[in-house]
């Protein structure tokens, strides 16, 4: 597929922001995006790179009714070298092709996504901010457009990648963050969505988190449907406990998102010769070792805060403060070495960075 580029002139383009610390995480839009269509019978078609734009969408539009949709989250760096750099872009398009394939959306070709993304980053290069601890947010969305009321599959859809540049996810920045046990609402059910990256498992969860952040909380830890006692993710992460001299994190199953992040801890902590552990792990049995001393860290993962120790954790009227209340040691370390293979300042040995050019 051809891919045509329109690109603003110089004297209509945005300044981007100076001082990312000031702009509010995923609020200030780069000059252009990436687009292209899909029609039933005809495939992919009109791949294009042109000036960011508002969507014009028929109010009968599938995506307003039904939520047939896919997104990911994924990051571009300055290296310390200089080099504009993104981390496992090929692990991200893997991710959206198989919730299209749960949600009923057409996949997308991944070495052109990937070669058209390059692209548009380098029209976009001096939207990559190089201050410490910055970079450039990507965000790929699939949505079915077909005009017409009636749940079906569309036959219309359309793909497009728009991006901002961000600082850190949480006000606390890489600090401990306080969590709250859900024990009135759930997540995601066996057989479900739960590990498809689509809109509808966050729209249903933003009451919780609401409610959470009114009792001075940043984020719900979710448990299980079913049985309500198995922990399973964190809102916009997944989650992990240092129990013992164990790094434990909850099995996927089929209702936890399968983080890029979470995904590389575990290959990392599996490098460095950690006993890493994949299992079904209830809350009593984190409430337990934390009573018997041997829960010494928990913190999250994932692609807007890369790492995020958390500080304290509220179940059943008991505040469990982690660490006391600081950043643990195994925290830090994969803090340290994920964000210095990201940035260039580390070695790569897992080969996770790719050159934008």
């Amino acid at each position: 597929m051809e891919l045509n580029i329109r690109t603003l002139p110089d004297s209509q383009r945005k300044t981007p922001p100076a001082d990312i610390s000031k702009v509010a995480f995923g609020t200030v839009m780069t000059d252009h995006m990436f687009m292209m269509e899909w029609d039933k019978g005809k495939d992919w078609h009109s791949a294009r790179i042109e000036p960011y734009h508002k969507l014009e969408l028929d109010p009968s539009a599938m995506i307003f009714h039904y939520g047939p949709e896919a997104f990911e989250g994924l990051k571009a760096y300055k290296s310390a070298n200089g080099q504009h750099v993104l981390f496992r872009p090929k692990v991200n398009f893997e991710r959206m092709n198989r919730t299209a394939q749960r949600m009923c959306l057409p996949e997308i070709d991944i070495e052109f996504v990937l070669s058209s993304l390059k692209k548009l980053l380098q029209v976009e290069s001096r939207w990559i901010p190089e201050s410490p601890g910055t970079s450039l947010y990507i965000r790929p969305t699939l949505i079915g457009v077909e005009e017409a009321l009636g749940l079906k599959v569309p036959n219309r859809f359309l793909f497009f990648i728009i991006m901002c540049p961000v600082g850190p996810y949480y006000p606390e920045g890489f600090n401990p963050v306080k969590i709250v046990v859900s024990e009135t609402y759930t997540r995601a059910a066996p057989g479900g969505t739960g590990e498809a990256k689509t809109a509808g498992n966050y729209a249903a969860s933003i009451l919780a988190e609401k409610e959470a952040k009114a009792r001075g909380y940043t984020q719900v830890l979710w448990l299980d449907a079913v049985e309500r006692k198995y922990v399973e993710e964190v809102g916009s992460m997944n989650i992990f406990f240092v129990i013992g001299n164990d790094l434990v994190t909850p099995k996927l199953t089929g209702t936890i998102l399968p983080g890029i992040t979470r995904q590389s801890v575990l290959e990392m902590g599996r490098h460095w010769g950690l006993n890493v552990v994949e299992k079904r792990i209830s809350i009593e049995e984190v409430v337990q070792a934390y009573h018997s001393g041997q829960l010494k860290e928990i913190f999250g993962s994932g692609t807007a805060a890369v790492i995020s120790p958390v500080g304290l954790l509220h179940y059943k009227d008991q505040d469990l403060v982690i660490n006391g209340g600081k950043t643990g040691p195994v925290a830090q370390r994969f803090f340290n070495e994920i964000t210095g293979i990201q940035y260039g300042q580390k070695p790569d040995p897992f080969s996770w960075m790719v050159p934008v050019a």
